[in-house]
Order: C-alpha cells, then sequence, then structure tokens
C-alpha cells in the first residue's frame, strides 16, 4: 500500500483472523470522490459480499458532499469492487466454500490518486479467541514499560 490513507477498519485485527489480502478499485460517483478527497469515510462496519457474479461493497459510509446540492449521492449504497475475473472467481470461491468473510482494512489514494480499498479474507473471531488477543497486548505492554522502567 502506498498513498495517502483515507479511512481504516481497526477493529477488523480485533475481531477476524485476517489472512490473504487484496487490492480493489471501486466504482464510484463524482461526489462520492469529492467527499473522499476531503478525507471523509466509515468502513468499521463495511463488508463485501458476493451478488450475482460480482463482489460489492456495503455498509460503507462516504457522507455526502456539501456542495453538490441535489446531485448528491446516498451516504451507504453498495459499490461495486473492481477486481480481475480470476480475483473474483477465487474470493467467491472463498466465500462459498470455506466460509470466509470480505472485510475491507483500508481505503487509501494510490499513486496514480484513484481510491484503492485493501480487503482482506477473513474468518471471525471467537470471544476466547479475542480475549486471548487482548491479553496478549496487555502482556506487551507491560513488559514493553518493565524493560524501559529496568534500563
Amino acid at each position: 500500500m502506498a498513498g495517502r490513507l483515507i479511512a481504516e477498519n481497526r477493529r477488523a485485527r480485533f475481531d477476524y483472523f485476517l489472512d490473504d489480502t487484496v487490492e480493489a478499485g471501486l466504482a464510484l460517483t463524482g461526489t462520492e470522490v469529492k467527499s473522499l478527497r476531503n478525507g471523509r469515510a466509515n468502513i468499521a462496519e463495511a463488508y463485501a459480499d458476493v451478488q450475482g457474479r460480482e463482489i460489492m461493497l456495503i455498509n460503507a459510509d462516504i457522507p455526502p458532499y456539501a456542495q453538490a446540492n441535489r446531485f448528491n449521492h446516498e451516504p451507504r449504497r453498495h459499490r461495486k469492487l473492481l477486481l480481475h475475473r480470476k480475483q473474483i472467481d477465487r474470493l467467491i470461491g472463498a466465500v462459498q466454500r470455506e466460509g470466509r468473510t470480505l472485510i475491507p482494512v483500508k481505503l487509501y489514494w494510490n499513486d496514480k490518486g484513484l481510491a484503492k480499498l485493501e480487503l482482506a479474507m477473513a474468518k471471525g473471531k471467537k470471544l476466547h479467541d479475542k480475549r486471548e488477543a487482548t491479553a496478549e497486548r496487555d502482556w506487551a505492554r507491560d513488559k514493553a514499560r518493565l524493560m524501559r522502567d529496568k534500563g
């Protein structure tokens, strides 16, 4: 990933085991692009779903552009993800056969100035996995503090 970050789904690493990541383009309208240029977006509750032979981004919030008046977009509309056919088939197979979920991790501008979405294949964590991750994070923080205080 290179470029300027627009939005990040920080909760994804806590709620899911993230495996393979794919960079996808987004089919956006003009007012959505302008709103993203202002740095306003939220992908915390978003996910990608298979609809037919396409993959759609669902529940991603791109707020309306203030200067767009009646030509504005719907903030939480379904947006088509732009991927190669082989990538789409591989992701559809993982979702249908292995029961994986497609979670957006980062939304950013690439070097050419295009909005890109980093999409990860994920498997949901159980409650005990989340507790274990929290305990490991707390121990790492305490260990760093002890090492800093000791010497």
